[in-house]
């Protein structure tokens, strides 16, 4: 079975396979002789981008760059791996995320108090440092390039303060990371994917969020590349419907005022009961599909209302 799906362009999609299958992406962008990878999930998705390169007979010194969008660690967490598998590879991220591919002690310590060290190793794995001298710490409009094939990096706050996107004018896509929100393929309402917001902890901001989709539509993509999960065909079709979300997860805030942690279950408890009654979801598929992130979610959501 392949390990990569195709979606034209020169741009495949990968399942890191994050918790379980179908939860986070990453992908592999392959123009001429060279590749990028954008997103990279964990120390555990490595094999995947092996397979794949032996797959389509490249080898590992063909990767150009690694690009995660942000230094969550569904997002970044392989990317050590990564570059020591791929010799010849750059690391492009964020200048506020730059500090914690370099040295991961403190990311790999918050992330620990978090989970535990046992599920910690279980999700993530290893965390190695990278080589200061191979991580580029690129700015706002910056371009990188496979060949002729130009990818832009666009800084977009408001689910990280270190997260940016890369515009793809090839392909006529983004790859959006979480700022795009999280539309898993089987979230279907009116014939269309549902977008929902990620406000995990703890930088949401949903005036830098807002503008940053604003950026991101004024490319006008074709498609966008999500992480949470696979590719998202047509975006401005969909984009009003994500805002109005964003909308309704703060003022549904708002109306809990969740001031500590007591607050969380009801907070969690309304949101699914909200999602489940604006686009018809059966309960089984908030448990099966969404629980966690209503539980992420809503940490994110209640830290934001207490610090704002």
């Amino acid at each position: 079975m392949k390990s990569y799906q195709p979606l034209g362009h020169g741009v495949y999609h990968l399942d890191s396979h994050y918790i379980k299958p179908g939860v986070a992406s990453f992908y592999c962008i392959v123009h001429q002789d060279e590749v990028a990878v954008i997103e990279t999930g964990t120390s555990h998705s490595l094999p995947y981008l092996q397979q794949f390169l032996i797959d389509l007979k490249l080898s590992p010194e063909q990767v150009k760059y690694i690009i995660p969008t942000h230094v969550h660690l569904d997002h970044a967490g392989g990317a050590g791996v990564m570059m020591q598998a791929c010799p010849n590879a750059q690391l492009i991220i964020h200048p506020r995320g730059a500090r914690h591919m370099i040295d991961p002690t403190k990311l790999i310590s918050a992330t620990k108090d978090v989970y535990g060290e046992q599920l910690f190793n279980k999700l993530y794995g290893e965390i190695p440092a990278i080589d200061e001298t191979r991580v580029i710490a690129a700015q706002h409009e910056s371009s990188f390039y496979l060949n002729d094939r130009e990818l832009i990096i666009v800084d977009t706050p408001g689910h990280a303060y270190h997260h940016f996107c890369v515009v793809d004018s090839f392909s006529q896509g983004i790859f959006t990371g979480d700022t795009f929100g999280l539309s898993y393929p089987n979230l279907i309402f009116q014939g269309k994917r549902v977008v929902l917001p990620t406000t995990t902890p703890v930088h949401f901001n949903p005036e830098a969020l807002f503008n940053s989709i604003d950026l991101l539509m004024s490319f006008q993509p074709e498609r966008m590349y999500l992480t949470h999960f696979n590719m998202l065909p047509d975006p401005s079709s969909v984009v009003d419907q994500f805002r109005k979300s964003i909308d309704d997860f703060v003022q549904l805030t708002e109306l809990i005022k969740p001031v500590d942690d007591s607050c969380l279950p009801d907070l969690m408890k309304e949101m699914g009961k909200m999602i489940s009654r604006q686009f018809e979801f059966s309960q089984d598929l908030i448990i099966n599909q969404l629980a966690m992130d209503i539980k992420l979610n809503s940490q994110g959501l209640a830290f934001w209302y207490q610090h704002r």
